[in-house]
Parts: structure tokens; C-alpha cells; sequence
């Protein structure tokens, strides 16, 4: 739930399966590379060539950009295209850290099956903007938990929406997210200026949340259905 001042920042440098949950014991590893899955980038960018704005408004990058990225529709999806600001908030790690991270929170908005923070630095999640007159993703059929396939580079990386942000930006993810997929995690000075698709599966929920490989499995199962269904 960052409410990072980007301008400092800047300074610095369908329906779900079966009842739509996937349980799976979970695993705190770093994923190590990025295609995760049998759908290729290539084809999930195909399906998200046009946007059909659900928003009602359009969302900046950071504080200092112009609102351009809008959230767009499709069947059993909402997408975006926009950076990636990284999020190093929940529980304390080598990497994140208010020592690493001049924007540190120690909390995430959903937490895992203990009640704790989620790890960035170990667990792929993004975070979505919280909700406003712009958009409000609970609506959408967005929740804690869902399944996100992120995509940059031709690398797909199946990530949880772990966290909410400001109300007027768009475009973050964990630290362990980035560095599956080639980008700079470094909280202070890391990240992508563009080139990054957010691709949110509705209804759909990973439990535990904190097991990336549960999130690997039915991220692969939906990104099958929303190919078939758009």
C-alpha cells in the first residue's frame, strides 16, 4: 500500500476452475527465470493489441507524467500497459528494508495464510491502484490473490495481486516480480520506464497466496482459457 513520492523517486535514479481456488503448499523460492508456463508472450500480446477502456479515467506512471494508461476489458480479463515501479513493502528482508527502500512499508494490503505481510523480495505479486472515481478493481471481479500474468521482454511471469497503491498511478510490482523478468528490483532506482503488460484474470484466486507455484498452475490454466475465449 505504497504511497511512494514518485518525484523523489525520480530524483534518486471466464469463469474461474471449479470453484476458482487453487490450493498448493507454498514455496518462498525466487522464481529463477521467466517463460513460466506452455502459453508463450507472443500470444498473450496478441489478444491485447486493442483496448476497450473500463476505466473511467486514465492512470499516470508516476507523479510527474501526464494520465495516459487506461484499464482495459476483455472476456475473463482486465489489462493495462504501462512501467514498473518497484514494491518492496511487507516483511523485512535482506533486500527490503527501509535501509534498501527510502519508501519501505512493513504491511501489504493482503497478507499471507498466517496473517503475515507478504515477502517481495521472494513472492511475484503487483500491486493495483486503490479504488477511486478512476476505477475501482474489487468491481472489476479483481481481488487479493488473483492471478496476474506479467510480460515484458517475450518473458511471461505469473504473479498475485498482493498490494494496492496510490489512486491516480498504475504500473508496480514486488521485487521478486522484476527480477524474474530481467528488470532492476532495486527498490530506489530499479524498474522499467515501459514495455510491461498487466494482464489480471477475474474471479480468480491462488491459495495460498503466498505459493507462487499454485499461482504458476492456474495462471497457466486461465491464460489457456482467455486465448480460447478472445
Amino acid at each position: 500500500m505504497r504511497m511512494r513520492s514518485l518525484t523523489l523517486a525520480a530524483a534518486s535514479g471466464a469463469a474461474l476452475l471449479a470453484a476458482g481456488v487453487l490450493p498448493a503448499s507454498a514455496s518462498g523460492a525466487v522464481p529463477k527465470s521467466a517463460q513460466e508456463g506452455s502459453v508463450s508472450a507472443a500470444d498473450l500480446l496478441a489478444k491485447v493489441k486493442s483496448c476497450s477502456q473500463i476505466s473511467s479515467g486514465k492512470y499516470k506512471t508516476d507523479d510527474e507524467t501526464s494520465a495516459t494508461i487506461p484499464v482495459c476489458g476483455k472476456n475473463g480479463a482486465v489489462f493495462w500497459k504501462a512501467d514498473m515501479d518497484i514494491d518492496c513493502d511487507g516483511q523485512r528482508t535482506t533486500n527490503c528494508n527501509e535501509n534498501r527502500d527510502p519508501w519501505y512499508q512493513d504491511d501489504t494490503a493482503f497478507h499471507q495464510s498466517d496473517g503475515k505481510p507478504l515477502k517481495a523480495e521472494s513472492l511475484p505479486y503487483i500491486v493495483v491502484p486503490s479504488s477511486s472515481s478512476i476505477w475501482n478493481y474489487s468491481s472489476a471481479g479483481i481481488k487479493g490473490g488473483g492471478v496476474v500474468a506479467v510480460i515484458y521482454n517475450n518473458k511471461v511471469e505469473y504473479a498475485v495481486v498482493g498490494d494496492t497503491g496510490p489512486t491516480k498511478i498504475i504500473g508496480e510490482a514486488s521485487y521478486a516480480t522484476a527480477k524474474a523478468l530481467g528488470i532492476d528490483p532495486d527498490p530506489a532506482t530499479g524498474g522499467a520506464d515501459s514495455g510491461v503488460t498487466y494482464i489480471l484474470f477475474k474471479n480468480s484466486k491462488v491459495s495460498p497466496i503466498e505459493s507462487h507455484s499454485a499461482a504458476v498452475t492456474l495462471g497457466d490454466q486461465l491464460a489457456k482459457q482467455f486465448l480460447a475465449n478472445n
